[in-house]
């Protein structure tokens, strides 16, 4: 998806009231699957009060996965609500925690998962300035699966999180137009972002006659020794600034 069908996409799901909480869910679960790598599908669900009231997924057998973590009580989702923070499932072969959640996954041919949650600030604590929101009230859940283990991982997530948080104004407590134009901006950047370093990363695979996984370490060496984001070390490259002069520096010896 390129970034005007992205910016098309994340308008949909501000024109979308709560009257249209499905559409809105359905939106955010299919910019999920374009948007985000390695996610080959996505659940996103409404929570009202503790249980879900509306779910959509991207594959016809993804809310089976749901319907086990509430069976069994237990599963990252429920985790991610409890804990208001990413949970990630490497490799559903090696998962111990919830076993029920793992054998069901594998069935269905996902490998990984990582789990996020939403939850909007409520009008009182904003006022008063707490910054949170009732464990019980409104929440919104984005689930991405994988097909191959270890390919979702939470440190290349940054678009999905702002995905979910564009998502939240479907949950009672909708941002105003000045906060989700602000959003809009910054999901057009990332994914303006992500093209550049694709880009860079099929220049570096020529150049070097790496990989891609070789190319993108490249690029993360050079963004760390030089303090500068991945997409700027990018943008240098598609720009024409040679590789040589931003070949990654050996580590000194003493």
């Amino acid at each position: 998806m390129s970034g005007s069908e992205l910016t098309l996409g994340t308008a949909d799901l501000l024109s979308l009231g709560n009257a249209s909480e499905p559409r809105s869910l359905n939106q955010l679960v299919t910019l999920a699957t374009r948007q985000v790598r390695a996610c080959s599908g996505a659940t996103a669900a409404l929570w009202r009060d503790g249980e879900p009231v509306i779910m959509t997924a991207s594959h016809p057998d993804l809310p089976e996965l749901m319907g086990t973590q509430l069976s069994y009580g237990r599963g990252p989702v429920l985790a991610a609500l409890e804990a208001g923070e990413p949970v990630s499932v490497p490799d559903m072969l090696t998962e111990t925690r919830w076993p029920e959640y793992a054998t069901a996954a594998l069935l269905r041919g996902v490998r990984c998962s990582i789990t996020l949650s939403y939850r909007p600030e409520t009008r009182d604590s904003a006022r008063d300035g707490a910054g949170s929101s009732d464990a019980d009230g409104d929440a919104l859940t984005l689930s991405l699966f994988g097909a191959r283990p270890r390919t979702l991982e939470t440190g290349q997530l940054d678009l999905a999180e702002l995905l979910i948080t564009y998502g939240g104004a479907v949950v009672g407590n909708a941002a105003d137009y000045g906060d989700a134009q602000r959003t809009a901006q910054q999901l057009r950047d990332a994914a303006e972002a992500r093209t550049l370093v694709d880009q860079a990363r099929g220049m570096l695979m020529q150049t070097l006659g790496c990989t891609p996984d070789e190319a993108m370490r490249w690029l993360r060496r050079v963004s760390q020794q030089r303090n500068i984001r991945v997409a700027d070390v990018a943008s240098m490259i598609v720009a024409g600034q040679g590789v040589d002069s931003l070949k990654p520096r050996r580590p000194r010896r003493d």
